[in-house]
C-alpha cells in the first residue's frame, strides 16, 4: 500500500504541487479562523486577548434573538435567500443548456465570453452601473419618458430593491456559473446523442431526455452548496444597492452586524451572528441532503 502511494506521488506530483495553494488558502483562511468563533461565548476585549476575555455564555445569541430588528432582518435575509435560489440559481443551467445548442463554434464562444465578463466587475462597479441605469438621467426613465410615464426612482423605492438584487445578481454571475455545467454537459458521451439522433429524437427531446438527466447530478451538488451559503447572501451586492430608503427590505444580516458589530467594535456579537448563519446552514445542507438521498439517491455524502 505504501508502494502504491509513493508510486502515485512519483507520477502525479505535479498535480499535488498545484493542489497546495488551494490546500494553503483553506487552511489559513478558513480553519484557523474556526478557533476564533470561541469569542461568540466571551465578552472579547482587544486588550485581553481572546484567553483571558471572560466567558459570557450565550448571551450574544440572547441579544441578537431580542433585538428589535431581528426580525426584520433575518425576515429579509431569508427572502433574499428563497429569491436567490429560486430566481436566480436555476439561470445558468438553463445558459448552459441553450449554449450547447449552438453549433457555430465562433458564436458559441462570443456568447460565452459576453456572459461571463460582468463576473470579474466589482460589485462596486456593478452597483454604480445598477445606480446610472436607475437614475432620472438613466435608460430606465428614458424608456418610462418614451412610454409616457414620469419619471421613478427605482433604487429609492422599496418595492424595487428585490427585483432589482435578483437582476443585477443573474446580470452579473449567471454566465459565470454556466462554466461547470458546460464542462458536465462535455463530459457526456456523444454515443447517446447519436441514438437518439437514429430514433428520430428532436434536440428537444434530446435536451430533456439525456442532456438534463445526465447534468442533474452537478445541479444536485452545486444546489446544496449554494443551500449551506442560504444566509450568506454577500456583504458587498447588498451593501452597496442598498439605500436608507430600501432598509426596510433590503437590510440582512452581513449588512446589520456591519452597522452593530463592526462599526460599533461589538466583535463578539458580530462573530454570534456569523457562527448562527453558520449553523443554519450546516443543518439546511444536511436536511436537503437527506432528502436528495431518498430522491435522486445522490448528495454531498
Amino acid at each position: 500500500m505504501k508502494a502504491f502511494a509513493n508510486l502515485r506521488l512519483k507520477v502525479y506530483w505535479p498535480l499535488y504541487v498545484m493542489a497546495i495553494p488551494g490546500i494553503a488558502f483553506l487552511i489559513v483562511f478558513k480553519y484557523i479562523p474556526l478557533a476564533g468563533a470561541v469569542i461568540a461565548f466571551k465578552d472579547y476585549s482587544v486588550f485581553k486577548g481572546i484567553l483571558d476575555s471572560p466567558w459570557v455564555g450565550l448571551k450574544h445569541f440572547e441579544t441578537l434573538m431580542q433585538h428589535p430588528d431581528f426580525a426584520r432582518v433575518f425576515g429579509n435575509t431569508l427572502m433574499l435567500g428563497f429569491l436567490k435560489l429560486a430566481l436566480v440559481f436555476p439561470v445558468p443551467v438553463l445558459l448552459a443548456l441553450m449554449i450547447n445548442e449552438i453549433r457555430k463554434t465562433a458564436l458559441k464562444k462570443g456568447i460565452q465570453t459576453a456572459l461571463y465578463i460582468p463576473h470579474f466587475l466589482s460589485w462596486v462597479i456593478v452597483s454604480g452601473i445598477v445606480f446610472d441605469f436607475f437614475s432620472l438621467n438613466g435608460l430606465f426613465n428614458i424608456v418610462l419618458g418614451w412610454l409616457g410615464n414620469e419619471p421613478l426612482l427605482a433604487m429609492q423605492e422599496s418595492g424595487y430593491f428585490r427585483p432589482i438584487y435578483v437582476l443585477s445578481s443573474i446580470w452579473r454571475d449567471a454566465g459565470w456559473g454556466t462554466v461547470v455545467y458546460i464542462a458536465a454537459i462535455s463530459a457526456i458521451d456523444p454515443q447517446l446523442y447519436e441514438s437518439a439522433m437514429m430514433d428520430g429524437a428532436s434536440k428537444f427531446r434530446q435536451m430533456r431526455h439525456i442532456t438534463f438527466p445526465l447534468l442533474l447530478p452537478t445541479v444536485l451538488v452545486l444546489f446544496l452548496l449554494e443551500i449551506g451559503n442560504f444566509l450568506d447572501l454577500g456583504f458587498d451586492q447588498v451593501y452597496n444597492l442598498i439605500t436608507p430608503m430600501t432598509y426596510s427590505v433590503g437590510d440582512i444580516l452581513d449588512t446589520y452586524v456591519f452597522r452593530t458589530g463592526i462599526q460599533q467594535a461589538q466583535y463578539s456579537f458580530a462573530t454570534a451572528v456569523g457562527l448562527f448563519q453558520s449553523i443554519i446552514g450546516l443543518v439546511m445542507v444536511y436536511i436537503f441532503n437527506r432528502m436528495s438521498k431518498k430522491v435522486s439517491d445522490g448528495g454531498l455524502w
